[in-house]
């Protein structure tokens, strides 16, 4: 019998029996522009409707600290734009494509500045909230028999758009109390505000943190450290939505393979994107956590750069007929699709995917 997707993704959260993997993916903004240009998709089409994607997320929080900070642009060129922001943090961010902001400077650097300027703006206020994304997005996936999940940023997600990794880092080693204080405020603020949205618009099927702790074969902290410091905020966080009955699905690009018997203490349910290039091995986290946890993602994103389907049929057959043992798994890329991924390669990642994720 086939599954909904909300049943299939419940059902693959808990590690049950289900008809096939589940589906989902992240797309780089340039991405769906090329493809509409390209008379693929139409204007603003809901990629989850066109590829019949198992989730819908929805991100409705703004968790910027001074929300009454009008953006200045510092500096403007035909390709960048240098913008000191409601942190009071310095990023240079790109015009013409999607990339990540560059980090130029931070007025958080120390515990000073986060007690005189950040902590105080941290309230638990209305305006952060954007009830209506939620309220439409709600409705949407209950229509299209999807998953649902609430999604946003963690706290060392927040924390490194207030300090910057450098200084949050710095502050972990030298000033581990106050990265601690940074971390569970920020916790307590998004648990704060769930509860408000939650009271008002009802419970979402789950939660969805994005959290990049790792870079390339390595995590921003020891292990050590991450119990110290964040794991503490990440339980407050993980415990709340437990308390509703809600499964925990944390991103987290990077390496972060060291950190999983922390994040499984805090209370994780999934973990998504299993970044290949960053050193995670999908294989050997299914080996050695594949009774406890659940996985989504790990499929290395540059065998569809190629646009080779021997390329893709080697990633896709080395992986999804091990990993979908235990029922466990959903179909994702080990990071977001680019523009320069054809949309008849992805359309056909899909369709061999699937087919190999059948049960």
């Amino acid at each position: 019998m086939e599954l909904t997707g909300r049943e299939r993704i419940e059902n693959i959260l808990r590690r049950k029996p289900v008809d096939r993997i589940g589906l989902f993916e992240h797309f780089w903004n340039d991405t769906q522009a090329t493809w509409t240009q390209q008379g693929h998709l139409k204007p603003a089409e809901s990629l989850c409707d066109h590829f019949g994607f198992d989730l819908e997320l929805v991100s409705p929080f703004e968790m910027v600290a001074d929300l009454d900070f009008v953006p200045e642009v510092l500096e403007e060129t035909e390709e960048t734009r240098l913008v000191r922001n409601g942190n009071y943090a310095i990023l240079r961010t790109h015009k013409l494509h999607d990339a990540t902001p560059e980090h130029i400077d931070f007025l958080v650097k120390d515990r000073t500045n986060w007690e005189a300027h950040i902590k105080p703006k941290l309230k638990a206020e209305r305006r952060r909230i954007k009830f209506e994304d939620y309220r439409a997005a709600k409705e949407r996936a209950r229509r299209a028999g999807r998953f649902f999940a609430w999604s946003g940023v963690n706290v060392f997600e927040i924390l490194k758009d207030v300090t910057g990794h450098q200084w949050m880092l710095i502050g972990m080693a030298e000033d581990p109390d106050w990265v601690r204080d940074m971390a569970m405020t920020y916790a307590q603020l998004n648990v704060e505000l769930q509860e408000m949205l939650f009271a008002e618009e009802g419970l979402p099927d789950g939660i969805w943190y994005y959290e990049d702790m790792g870079f390339k074969q390595r995590p921003f902290m020891s292990p050590a450290m991450y119990r110290e410091i964040i794991e503490p905020a990440h339980k407050l966080t993980i415990d709340f939505a437990k308390s509703k009955g809600l499964p925990v699905i944390m991103h987290s690009c990077g390496y972060v393979a060291p950190l999983l018997p922390g994040m499984l203490r805090a209370g994780i349910d999934m973990l998504q994107v299993i970044e290949v290039k960053a050193g995670m091995d999908l294989l050997k986290l299914h080996r050695e956590y594949g009774d406890r946890l659940s996985f989504m993602g790990g499929i290395d994103v540059r065998a569809l750069y190629t646009n080779d389907r021997a390329v893709i049929d080697a990633e896709l057959e080395a992986k999804i007929p091990v990993v979908k043992q235990g029922y466990g798994y959903v179909l994702h890329s080990d990071h977001s699709i680019p523009n320069t991924v054809y949309y008849d390669t992805y359309c056909y990642f899909i369709q061999k995917g699937l087919a190999l994720g059948r049960y």
